[in-house]
């Protein structure tokens, strides 16, 4: 029986990666998931080795997310983890952004955590039970070159998950904010020969929220930062 305090779970922005290695570790330990994203047709593969059911669904768009819930509410039950993972990258000179692309760059990554979030709660504050964990990356707490979309809209869910944190919290739901603060090892990402264990593991990043949804209430993790352990500070 999972030590979990948690039954279904929903994974918004869900792919390769970080998500699919919560989506393993999520269903290993009993809990229902659904996995939300634009694309599902890229998600069949895990969704036929978790179990996990996949909707179609656009991240920034209120009705979309809206219908989202609705759906995870009639075919699993309302969730009690939420994980938002999307995010929006519009990368170049400052002086030559498209100015829509990076309205819409924001609006993923940090207006689709609002709205997810928001919709997690009304479901999590009549029970006073329930966790709703956000993605973050370096961009969450230092700006790059070349990245100002992408920094502002990491910056910008940071500040909602402070802030839901600490009007969430007192009414038993677990806010939680991950920055990702290095590059994240897949296939067409390997660590180079003469650097092993230089990114992060995405089932390295998954082993950690799960230990955080462990925590006791009187405990509770409201930040947390992953880097891989050769990191330079």
């Amino acid at each position: 029986m999972s030590d979990i305090p948690f039954r279904t779970a929903l994974i918004v922005g869900a792919g390769p990666g970080i998500s699919a290695a919560l989506a393993r570790s999520l269903s290993k330990a009993g809990l229902q998931v659904a996995l939300a994203a634009r694309n599902i047709e890229k998600l069949q593969p895990l969704a036929a080795e978790t179990g996990a059911l996949t909707i179609a669904a656009d991240a920034a768009d209120p009705a979309s997310i809206a219908s989202l819930f609705a759906t995870v509410d009639a075919k699993l039950g309302e969730p009690d983890l939420v994980i938002y993972n999307a995010s929006g990258r519009e990368r170049g000179p400052l002086a030559e952004l498209d100015p829509e692309a990076v309205r819409k760059s924001i609006e993923v990554s940090a207006f689709g955590g609002f709205l997810v979030a928001q919709q997690a709660a009304k479901r999590m504050l009549p029970k006073q039970h329930g966790a709703i964990f956000l993605t973050g990356a370096t961009a969450s707490i230092k700006g790059y070159a070349l990245s100002a979309a992408f920094a502002m809209g990491k910056f910008a869910l940071r500040g909602l998950a402070q802030s839901a944190a600490r009007e969430l919290g007192p009414k038993g739901i677990h806010v939680a904010h991950f920055i990702i603060d290095g590059g994240v090892r897949s296939s067409t990402r390997p660590d180079p020969l003469e650097k092993p264990d230089s990114t992060l593991s995405a089932e390295g990043i998954a082993q950690t929220y799960l230990d955080i949804l462990k925590q006791p209430r009187d405990a509770w993790s409201f930040e947390v930062e992953l880097r891989p352990w050769v990191e330079t500070f």
